[in-house]
């Protein structure tokens, strides 16, 4: 079986940038546990919100994910990154 770069421990921190349909503002930014909160407008005009920042274990980021469906928000990408703001070799 072929590993697809380096997967971290369930229990580290990793950084994550998620992105979502719809607009919020950087107000929001604690209800996510304190990750950056940005707006653009995407390819087809509509606002995509995304998330950016840290999160200490797989729990937090299960907090994160819920707390998007709760808003009813739907997930556009989910994907780690690197401190440079890069995706990960290996994420999807």
């Amino acid at each position: 079986m072929k590993r697809i770069g380096h997967l971290p421990k369930l229990d580290q921190p990793v950084a994550y940038q998620i992105k979502v349909r719809g607009r919020l503002d950087a107000s929001w930014s604690d209800w996510f546990g304190g990750m950056a909160v940005t707006s653009e407008e995407g390819s087809d005009g509509s606002p995509v919100t995304t998330l950016t920042g840290t999160v200490t274990d797989q729990s937090v980021l299960r907090g994160i994910l819920n707390g998007i469906w709760d808003l009813n928000l739907t997930l556009i990408s989910a994907s780690r990154i690197d401190t440079n703001g890069q995706l990960k070799e290996g994420t999807p």
